[in-house]
């Protein structure tokens, strides 16, 4: 059935069977608690297929040809509230989920059945037949965090961008957008209390054109940002598809863009902050926040605006790659320092971060942060990110922490494809298809014990060298969807892992993204257009180190 990711079981619903046809007189039946799936189904499938997909209330007839979407406590208890069971006869094609969720996802696995083109906006033929084989399959997810971290910061992605992510996401089962939201090249989400942060946070003069060695600019003005209304509507079309969006604002490293629009934000007896702009080329910046209670006062009304808007239970303060050389020359932070009764600047962040921890305790939230958030003690309830590698996630996990599993070395899906020229700004490792495919987000250092703590795993998505939606689809796909099927199917170990058969299944999912108009790198290697030539990258060779 060529199905990404492959289900847990799946097979003929008997000996022979057939296919079970819809046509203009299908109806869904949606029982309660599944409303939000039908109404996805007959917006998706339906614009695909030119089909009406009734609601069965009051239409006669229609016993043997419906599509039925329930929720089965049995399912719960058996494959949890995103499995999900499919069972496909000649009278109906049935769908229960543990929960809502579930039945969303076995719906996904449905329009996979359809074929590629039921992943178009309308349909191609009017005239076509089209019909789900006859078939039993039961499913459900390894990890309960799977997860796309997507940066708008460094490059800004429009709103309908970000939409059609979440569609793409949906499509591969993944249930997480940690959306990055602030950094030194921009600030993207407008926060009312604190205008400036848009006003002028939120673009700058020039780009840098390739990796930061490059002599090359862009020399225009870049930028973009969310309103509030902006991130209701994503927050919102996430949840339809079941999908949590993860809010990040950096602090106290990764803030120039902050302190650009609001200078006494920044270490003022060191340099002079009102010098500073957002920043136009990439790599880490020395400006970090000045730990002062006017910061804290000002990053409390931040969050405070951006809990109304993200449900979220967890809130990503970053947290990474704070140089502190600006704390250890400032007078005020060092008599912060001395006042807390501070061992040095790896506490002092570490204070930081504790006073979010607890402030969004207070308030039903839970931090999270990349894995710098271990150095100088990590607050109780806070949960980890583990990028650097896997030490931090271990570390985290031994300690009794939550972890998300992303190491760079692995799934920063901003390295680059194959070793060849032709990458376009090519950085970092290579990391093909297949190493993404073998990738294993559960570290055998992990008693089962401590493996609890980890969550489940997350691709990440720098955008310093992606100026647009096609690099970003670039860079992404198809690598997204080996990494979809490692963090929801239940896979062998690495080495053991059938690659053969994912190729093989690949061959149907190009054209599903094909269909979705998705600028994959294709097997063969970047077309023409997608080559970067003259355009400085960084690429490091050999293999990654397993750190």
């Amino acid at each position: 059935m060529d199905l990404i990711p492959d289900p847990r079981r799946a097979w003929p619903a008997q000996p022979g069977a057939g296919v079970f046809p819809l046509d203009g007189e299908t109806v869904i039946e949606a029982q309660p608690g599944t409303e939000g799936v039908a109404r996805w189904f007959r917006t998706a499938v339906g614009t695909a297929t030119g089909l009406p997909f009734a609601d069965d209330a009051g239409v006669v007839g229609a016993e043997d040809n419906r599509i039925v979407l329930g929720i089965s406590p049995d399912i719960a208890r058996e494959l949890g509230p995103e499995g999900y069971r499919i069972s496909v006869d000649a009278e109906a094609i049935r769908i229960e989920g543990g929960a809502a969720a579930g039945v969303f996802w076995g719906a996904q696995t449905v329009r996979q059945l359809l074929g590629p083109d039921a992943y178009r906006r309308a349909p191609l033929d009017p005239a076509r037949e089209w019909s789900v084989p006859m078939t039993l399959i039961e499913d459900a997810p390894r990890f309960g965090w799977r997860g796309l971290m997507l940066d708008v910061s460094r490059h800004f992605m429009p709103k309908d961008g970000v939409l059609r992510y979440l569609d793409l996401l949906a499509a591969h089962k993944l249930n997480v957008f940690h959306f990055h939201l602030t950094d030194d090249q921009g600030w993207r989400v407008e926060i009312k209390k604190h205008p400036r942060l848009t006003e002028v946070g939120s673009w700058r003069s020039r780009t840098k054109w390739g990796h930061r060695a490059s002599e090359l600019w862009e020399e225009k003005p870049h930028g973009g940002y969310y309103t509030q209304d902006d991130i209701r509507e994503i927050v919102a079309y996430a949840a339809e598809r079941h999908i949590t969006v993860v809010p990040e604002i950096d602090i106290p490293g990764h803030s120039q863009a902050a302190i650009a629009a609001y200078p006494e934000l920044g270490n003022t007896d060191v340099i002079d902050t009102t010098s500073l702009t957002v920043w136009d080329t990439w790599g880490v910046t020395a400006n970090v926040l000045a730990p002062t209670d006017n910061t804290v006062r000002f990053y409390e009304d931040v969050f405070e605006e951006l809990l109304a808007l993200f449900p979220s239970t967890f809130i990503h303060v970053g947290g990474d790659e704070c140089v502190k050389d600006q704390w250890k020359e400032s007078p005020a932070a060092q008599a912060r320092i001395a006042e807390l009764g501070l061992a040095d600047e790896d506490e002092l962040q570490s204070w930081f971060i504790r006073h979010f921890d607890r402030w969004l305790a207070e308030r039903g939230r839970r931090l999270i942060g990349w894995d710098e958030i271990l150095e100088g003690g990590l607050a109780p309830g806070a949960a980890v990110s583990s990028w650097r590698g896997y030490a931090g996630g271990i570390a985290a996990a031994k300690a009794g922490h939550d972890v998300v599993m992303c190491p760079e070395q692995q799934v920063y899906l901003d390295h680059r494809q194959a070793a060849g020229d032709d990458e376009p700004m090519p950085i970092g490792y290579v990391r093909t298809l297949e190493d993404v495919y073998r990738f294993e987000p559960l570290p055998p250092e992990l008693t089962e014990e401590e493996a609890a703590h980890v969550l489940g795993t997350q691709a990440n998505v720098w955008t310093e060298v992606m100026h647009d939606s096609s690099r970003v689809d670039y860079q992404v796909f198809p690598r997204l969807a080996a990494f979809a099927e490692v963090a929801w199917s239940d896979l062998p170990a690495p080495a053991e892992r059938d690659f053969a058969d994912f190729e093989q299944r690949m061959t149907e999912h190009y054209r599903r993204l094909d269909a979705l108009g998705v600028e994959y790198r294709p097997p063969g290697g970047p077309l023409p257009w997608q080559r970067r030539p003259g355009v400085l990258g960084r690429p490091i060779e050999g293999a990654p180190p397993n750190v």
